[in-house]
């Protein structure tokens, strides 16, 4: 079972970034005047992307990760791709408030922002959401016991303490 549902976690996730990445080049084609950004095309496009592909992605890409939070090694690693994808959801949301300001006839504020950083930031969230994934760093740090409850003393991790320890364990030279 814990195959599937990474399986059709990453699979929905495709769906849903690729939604992303179509969904800034039709902004950037609109914004710029070309065929694909004209109203006959652009309005019925757009709004079958967002609303009919990429957003039931992402909400099943989320509904699966959250299914397998409990078999994911805890640590810091975890809560960092917790907030890229958080990330990734307001640039989700934000792509979809400029469609319904689109649809209601009022001009975009921002687009030139958009074609120009944030068409790249589906990108950098995916592969940085994948670094993290694939890596599981433990430079992000554990997580604290809950409770505040300490299971081990502290260790010092100053420079004189190390070497303190160090000159009294090594024999008289």
């Amino acid at each position: 079972m814990l195959f599937w549902l990474k399986v059709t976690h990453i699979g929905s996730m495709a769906v849903w970034f690729t939604g992303l990445f179509l969904m800034a080049r039709l902004f950037a084609a609109r914004r710029r005047g070309q065929r694909d950004g004209r109203d006959a095309f652009f309005n019925p496009v757009a709004n079958r992307l967002f609303f009919r592909i990429a957003t039931p992605a992402g909400v099943l890409t989320i509904g699966f990760g959250m299914a397998l939070i409990p078999w994911a090694t805890p640590g810091g690693w975890l809560v960092a791709k917790l907030c890229l994808v958080t990330l990734v959801v307001l640039l989700h949301l934000w792509l979809g408030a400029h469609l319904h300001a689109l649809g209601h006839g009022r001009r975009v504020r921002g687009i030139a922002l958009l074609t120009g950083v944030l068409a790249w930031a589906p990108l950098v969230l995916l592969l940085a959401i994948a670094a993290l994934t694939g890596a599981k760093p433990r430079s992000a740090g554990d997580l604290p016991a809950p409770g505040g409850a300490r299971t081990a003393e502290p260790v010092a991790h100053s420079s004189s303490a190390s070497s303190a320890a160090s000159a009294e364990s090594s024999p008289g030279q």
